[in-house]
C-alpha cells in the first residue's frame, strides 16, 4: 500500500481524507478507542462549524463517515509492533498480521492520566474532565476543582478562574512544581485557592453529575467533603507510542519528535501528528490541522519517490 495512518483521532481521519482525495488510497487502522478521546467527551463548543455544539461521539462518527466517503479503507484492529529499517516498512496488527506500506502516517494520540478511581470513569464527561480548555466553558459561575501542581494545572487554574466562581487547586504534595511565574500569577489571582498535601479518595455525584469530592490529607491524615460542581485533572499525558520507541526519535515523555514545524519524524516517510507529537495544545482543531500537513507531507514524499528523489534513511536502528 502506498500510506498506511495508524490511528483513528481528528488527526487519522483528516490525514486520512487528504490522502484520500489525493488517490493515495490510504489504508487507516483505528486503534483500541475507535475516534480517540472524543468518544469520551459529552459536548464540543469550540471545533469550528457547529454553532450549537456536537457530542463528542457523533462527531468522530461524522470524521469516520467523510474518510469513507473520500475513498478510505477503514479497518479495525491495533499496531502491535513495527519495522522501520527499510521500505516498505513492516507494521504487525493484532500480533498476527503483517501489511506493507510505502509511508506511515502516526496518528495515535495521547491518553490522560487518570487518578485510578472507579468513580472519575463513572463520571468522565459529566463533570470529569482532563481538559478545562475544551469543558470549562460548562461550569460558568460554578465551583470547580483541578488537580495537579505543574505549569499545565496553574495554567488551567487561570484559565477555569476567569469562568467560574471558585477554583480549587489541589495538590498531592507541600509546594508546587510549576514554574515561579506560573506560581506568582496563580498565587494572585482571588478566586484561586490552594490546597497542599491533598488527595482526592473519591470523586462524589447523584449517579448523573458531580457534585463533590472527598479529600484526604496525607500530613493530618483527615479527611473533608468539597462540594463542586466538576473537577478537571491536569496530571499529564501518556502518548500512546511506545511501540514506535526502537525507531523513532521521542522525547523523555515519549512525545515523538517532527522536524522543523512538519510532521517529518527522523525516518523519511514516516510522519506524525495530533497529539501523539503534540504536548502543548492538545485540542481537536489542532489535532486536525496537523491531520493535514502529515498528508501533505505524505504526498510530496511519495510523489519524490516516484520521481527517483529519495531522502537518506536515518542511522538509527532497532534496539
Amino acid at each position: 500500500m502506498k500510506c498506511l495512518i495508524i490511528g483513528s483521532g481528528p488527526s487519522g481521519y483528516t490525514a486520512a481524507i487528504y490522502t484520500a482525495r489525493a488517490d493515495l488510497k490510504p489504508v487507516l487502522y483505528t486503534g483500541l478507542l475507535i475516534g480517540g478521546q472524543l468518544t469520551k467527551t459529552s459536548d464540543v463548543e469550540n471545533y469550528p462549524g457547529y454553532p450549537d455544539g456536537i457530542m463528542g461521539p457523533r462527531m468522530m462518527e461524522n470524521f469516520h463517515k467523510q474518510a469513507s466517503r473520500m475513498g478510505t479503507d477503514l479497518r479495525i484492529g491495533f499496531v502491535s509492533a513495527v519495522d522501520f529499517s527499510q521500505s516498505p516498512y513492516k507494521v504487525t496488527i493484532d500480533d498476527n498480521k503483517v501489511v506493507l506500506a510505502d509511508s506511515v502516517i502516526i496518528a495515535t494520540g495521547a491518553t490522560p492520566k487518570w487518578l485510578g478511581l472507579a468513580s472519575e470513569q463513572q463520571y468522565a464527561g459529566h463533570g470529569v474532565s482532563a481538559c478545562a480548555t475544551c469543558d470549562g466553558y460548562f461550569f460558568k459561575g460554578e465551583d470547580v476543582a483541578i488537580v495537579g501542581a505543574g505549569d499545565t494545572a496553574a495554567e488551567e487554574a487561570l484559565h477555569l478562574s476567569k469562568l467560574c466562581r471558585k477554583v480549587y487547586m489541589l495538590v498531592r504534595k507541600s509546594g508546587f512544581k510549576a514554574t515561579k511565574t506560573m506560581i506568582r500569577r496563580v498565587e494572585n489571582i482571588p478566586n484561586i485557592e490552594v490546597r497542599f498535601n491533598v488527595e482526592v479518595k473519591e470523586i462524589l455525584g447523584d449517579g448523573q453529575k458531580v457534585n463533590g469530592a472527598q479529600l484526604y490529607n496525607n500530613v493530618t491524615l483527615q479527611e473533608t467533603r468539597l462540594d463542586i460542581k466538576g473537577i478537571f485533572l491536569a496530571i499529564g499525558h501518556r502518548p500512546n507510542t511506545e511501540v514506535f520507541k526502537a525507531w523513532i526519535d521521542m522525547d523523555d515523555v515519549g512525545y515523538i519528535k517532527t522536524k522543523n514545524c512538519t510532521t517529518k519524524t527522523n525516518i523519511p516517510g514516516i510522519f506524525c501528528c495530533g497529539d501523539a507529537q503534540d504536548a502543548d495544545y492538545r485540542q481537536a482543531v489542532t489535532a486536525a490541522g496537523s491531520g493535514c500537513m502529515a498528508a501533505l507531507d505524505c504526498e510530496r514524499y511519495l510523489l519524490a519517490m516516484e520521481h527517483g528523489v529519495i531522502e537518506e534513511m536515518t542511522d538509527k536502528v532497532s534496539g
